[in-house]
């Protein structure tokens, strides 16, 4: 009997829910967002926000920037769980239409990343504020709303970034080793010989949304748009690959 998308998309669930490293992984978000949150800012934040200048919204994200490999880390053994023990050609024999089956799984990963990511976007700057005083801003300084919201929407898109490929390249370890450079190494290795280029990779681009006013590139939307598409560009090449490869 062919299983229903409802079906199929449940059975997705389950799947996160029960294998630990996933599970587990889904969860590292908020807790080492919110860890290092508390102990930066409980340590320095105060000092921090004085020297942070006009942008006091960067400084209540800073700990994000660990979150997102968390999400990355999510999204990445999501995927490459299938493809460890014959258990892609399991799941493909009981939803024989791989779009389905591809389509239900993104939409597992991307909901409970979203989900997941609004809470730590949110916990973590209410969080982080309890520990910097007269510094404190709230939801209604300029740009905090938006920046809660898009914070979580780019964990979301984090996870499903390193979903498509995954599905692409088949292996978590081949993901993180090519995110985690892209990420941390490669932008202060092109900074000073090509800044626009940095500006749109698919982290920094992301990140403008976390910015009260960002100075360079594109703005808080658009950069969350950038990410958008990246995010598209790898889940198309996963959607390819799950479609033409043998299981």
């Amino acid at each position: 009997m062919t299983m229903t998308p409802t079906a199929v998309l449940h059975s997705e669930w389950l799947k996160i829910r029960s294998i630990r490293s996933i599970y587990g992984s889904l969860l590292a978000v908020l807790a080492t967002t919110l860890g290092i949150t508390v102990l930066i800012l409980g340590t320095t934040g105060q000092e921090q926000a004085e020297r942070s200048g006009p942008d006091v919204l960067l400084n209540a994200f800073f700990a994000l920037t660990f979150g997102q490999i968390a999400a990355i880390v999510f999204g990445a053994t999501a995927v490459s769980s299938e493809f460890l023990n014959g258990a892609l050609r399991i799941s493909l024999a009981a939803v024989p239409r791989r779009s389905l089956f591809y389509a239900a799984k993104l939409t597992a990963i991307g909901g409970s990343a979203l989900v997941v990511g609004l809470v730590t976007s949110f916990t973590s700057f209410l969080v982080g504020q309890l520990f910097l005083g007269e510094h404190a801003i709230g939801l209604g300084h300029p740009g905090a709303l938006r920046a809660v919201l898009g914070g979580g929407i780019y964990l979301a898109l984090m996870a499903l970034l390193a979903a498509g490929l995954a599905a692409l390249l088949r292996s978590a370890v081949a993901v993180l080793g090519l995110l985690i450079p892209l990420f941390l190494i490669v932008p202060f290795v092109l900074v000073d010989v090509a800044t626009e280029v940095v500006a749109y990779l698919p982290d920094r681009a992301g990140q403008a949304v976390l910015h009260q006013n960002p100075a360079d590139g594109p703005g808080p939307w658009a950069g969350l748009g950038v990410t958008a598409v990246w995010a598209a560009a790898a889940l198309l090449a996963g959607w390819w690959a799950i479609r033409n490869r043998d299981a």
